[in-house]
């Protein structure tokens, strides 16, 4: 492949940390991605995720939406969020990314950050808005706004609807996978790792759906119940890294390790936390029949295809994890209006139409679903190319 249009590695003066962005391509003289702070993060896995970014936009290509794919990017710290000098250090990233970001770059919340808290550092870094640059392809700038702005304003059973929407997409796409199998919900067993933001709302749509969640996974390891755990109950214990307040667990609940989610008795296995979670060194504890990749880059490519040799599906997060990305754009140019259960629907429907189209590619061409959907891509960048232009 290419290599990306523009990769940037920035040193903060204060504290020496790296930040990083790369610009894979640009559509329409934009590009879209979140921004990640964790310990370790590094300019190839920034590199990788923009690539994703790519990808993700042109599968949710439909001519006749209003909503029209943009180019790929992401952005990068390396620091842990819970540091105490974190969001100063956020701050400088975006004050020194600011022509960037007022040009091509639009970004979000992504690992480690929550979209209040790039909001709050884009004001402070002199920034009108963390997706400003998109603003000039918009029929009507003011009523966007407005729209995007009075559905991040929506909270379902006290959760925002940001939240919810990409868990909504990551759970659609297990469904799917278990319908096309002929699995019935109920009795199907799930671990997911990671509770924060995409994890937990892709657990309690898994259970509302009538799936048992069977172990779920945090920074302090894993909670197990294999009668079913309460859902509900870990999300309202949650703390805003995701962290689950022990004192909520009932008996019959057990804590173990904090790799125990991978070798969980579960048929659905979500790892919903950090990239390369699944590698050749643990990948032989899985035993679930499908991993549906919540995270970006959490099954390694050599992880992926001894899981394949053996029976075990990978639903890859280029499609799985991109209905949080899709429905920005899908509301901010007006697909679809800020209301709850229209943003559900519309994600189910375009979630479920996606991953039907996936594993039908990979079950004619006799490849995996990942293989499938990078097929599906170089079907569609030539009509997007062709119709709109992009820049190498």
């Amino acid at each position: 492949m290419a290599a990306p249009l523009m990769s940037l590695v920035w040193t903060d003066h204060v504290t020496g940390r790296q930040g990083f962005l790369v610009v894979d391509r640009l559509v329409r003289g934009v590009a879209s991605g979140g921004l990640r702070m964790r310990p370790g993060c590094t300019l190839e896995e920034v590199t990788g995720l923009a690539r994703g970014m790519t990808m993700k936009e042109a599968l949710h290509y439909h001519p006749e939406g209003r909503y029209i794919p943009l180019g790929g990017a992401k952005g990068g710290i390396d620091c842990d969020p819970q540091d105490p000098g974190s969001y100063a250090l956020l701050v400088r990233y975006l004050r020194a990314m600011r022509p960037y970001v007022e040009s091509f770059w639009t970004t979000g919340e992504d690992l480690g950050l929550t979209q209040d808290l790039v909001d709050r550092a884009a004001v402070e870094a002199g920034l009108v808005s963390s997706i400003q640059a998109v603003y000039p392809l918009l029929d009507d700038e003011a009523a966007a706004r407005r729209r995007l702005a009075d559905a991040f304003a929506i909270e379902v059973d006290g959760i925002g609807l940001d939240e919810l929407v990409g868990g909504c997409g990551v759970a659609e796409s297990a469904l799917t996978a278990l319908d096309r199998a002929g699995v019935p919900y109920l009795g199907t067993r799930v671990a997911v790792q990671g509770l924060g933001t995409m994890g937990g709302a892709t657990a309690r749509f898994l259970a509302r759906a009538g799936l048992t969640v069977v172990a779920v996974a945090d920074v302090k390891g894993t909670i197990a119940n294999p009668a079913g755990l309460d859902v509900e109950a870990l999300l309202r214990a949650r703390d805003a890294y995701g962290t689950v307040d022990r004192a909520v667990l009932r008996p019959g609940d057990l804590e173990l390790p904090g790799d125990a989610w991978l070798s969980a008795d579960a048929e659905v296995l979500v790892p919903a936390a950090v990239s390369y979670a699944v590698d050749t060194a643990n990948e032989h504890l899985v035993t679930a029949r499908w991993i549906v990749e919540a995270a970006n880059m959490p099954v390694l490519p050599e992880a992926e295809e001894r899981l394949a040799a053996r029976g075990v599906t990978v639903l890859p997060d280029v499609v799985v994890n991109s209905g949080t990305n899709a429905w920005w754009w899908w509301t901010l140019f007006g697909d679809i209006g800020p209301d709850a259960d229209e943003a559900f629907a519309h994600t189910r429907r375009s979630m479920r139409a996606l991953v039907e189209l996936m594993l039908d590619r990979a079950e004619s061409d006799g490849t995996t679903p990942r293989a499938a959907s990078h097929a599906l891509v170089g079907d569609r960048l030539p009509v997007i190319t062709e119709r709109f232009g992009w820049y190498r």
